[in-house]
């Protein structure tokens, strides 16, 4: 087990290698991350809104 110390250096080392995303790329993929969002709800909606349609049918035959 490692001394108190030499963790918390290791991890501080370990700390400065990480490299952040500027603020660019931040926005870049915030907003891909909003438009597949989008896709996704439009396709889903649309799927939801199929199978009601269907189901509504099939069940109106059966009157």
């Amino acid at each position: 087990m490692a001394n108190p110390l030499e963790f918390i250096n290791q991890v501080r080392a370990e700390a400065a290698k990480v490299t952040w995303p500027s603020r660019r790329e931040t926005l870049i993929t915030t907003a891909l991350v909003i438009v597949m969002v989008l896709v996704a709800s439009v396709f889903f909606v649309s799927v939801d809104q199929a199978l009601r349609l269907l189901v509504s049918l099939i069940l109106s035959l059966a009157h």
